[in-house]
């Protein structure tokens, strides 16, 4: 009987430690012709107030799905967080313009996509409970045009512009991930009125199709990882970006794939633990390699 038992009593922990996470989805807002809806990656051992990503994907806001991911959520659960990825509206979905019809078609999109993150973040903060989700730890990440949502949303929640008086009045994000990410300003150099979450950012410093450092013409400019961290370093804001050297475009996967880690470390110190840290790295790994997209422009992908 001994063996047995032990055999039995193995047998349950391995289920316990290699337990998978649920998947579920949820319709959290009604738009005109559609219905919006997230996935929520459940880690196994699910205990109240855990910390929750949500996550944007990329696609220069004309393509790209809330699956795109999946590996990267996954991963993110069984770490212990509970994940959301969500859909949103894509905002220049068949646009075809140049010029500045085009800039400000994207600023749109925009804000397009930052409503709909905020109408996701309404809905979990509505249902934590359920959920599982500490409503003081929900951290936004996004990846390329995604990266651009959530910095932008933080930034609109800083400064409790108009667009973010749909959440309430004392919420803030307890963390912000970057991959490949920026802010298209129409009101020069971005400044937070009130601190901006703690913010990590990834970004190849060569990357030209969402710029690194800055794009600006009086007062509307694109202000990349570069400038931005330039922002958070005068204001003393928490911060950790995480340069590539000899890299483009392929940022905005990478960290999804390389750097789990790192990310996890930054949840623990920056947001669970509320270290106030500045951290910056610059490093170029052997082991990546371009990919064609890497060296992509505006151009390749709006035409």
């Amino acid at each position: 009987m001994r063996p047995l038992i032990l055999v039995l009593l193995i047998s349950g922990l391995c289920s316990t430690l290699f337990a998978e996470s649920t998947l579920k989805n949820y319709v959290f807002a009604h738009r005109d012709t559609c219905d919006l809806t997230m996935d929520v990656y459940t880690p196994a051992n699910i205990h109240p107030n855990t910390p929750c990503l949500l996550f944007v994907f990329g696609g220069g806001f004309k393509m790209g799905s809330r699956t795109h991911n999946e590996k990267f959520f996954r991963t993110m659960a069984d770490s212990g967080y509970v994940v959301s990825a969500i859909d949103y509206r894509l905002g220049m979905k068949g646009v075809k313009q140049k010029g500045m019809e085009r800039i400000n078609s994207v600023h749109k999109a925009i804000e397009l996509a930052v409503e709909d993150l905020f109408s996701a973040t309404g809905y979990l903060l509505k249902h934590t409970s359920e959920l599982n989700i500490d409503p003081k730890m929900i951290i936004i990440s996004g990846s390329s045009a995604g990266a651009v949502t959530v910095l932008h949303a933080d930034y609109e929640l800083s400064n409790r512009t108009a667009l973010s008086s749909v959440l309430p009045e004392n919420f803030h994000y307890a963390g912000v991930l970057s991959f490949a990410g920026g802010i298209l300003s129409y009101n020069g150099v971005p400044a937070y009125k009130n601190s901006p979450a703690p913010t990590m950012f990834f970004h190849g410093m060569n990357d030209k199709l969402v710029n690194y450092d800055k794009i600006q013409i009086l007062n509307k400019g694109f202000f990349g990882t570069n400038a931005l961290v330039s922002i958070f370093e005068k204001n003393n804001y928490p911060y950790f970006a995480y340069r590539y050297r000899d890299m483009g475009h392929e940022i905005a996967v990478v960290p999804t794939k390389y750097n789990i880690s790192d990310i996890c470390g930054f949840i623990r110190d920056y947001v669970i633990s509320h270290q106030k840290l500045k951290k910056d790295m610059t490093v170029k790994n052997p082991e990546l390699k371009p990919s064609f997209y890497g060296k992509w422009k505006p151009k390749d992908i709006y035409k």
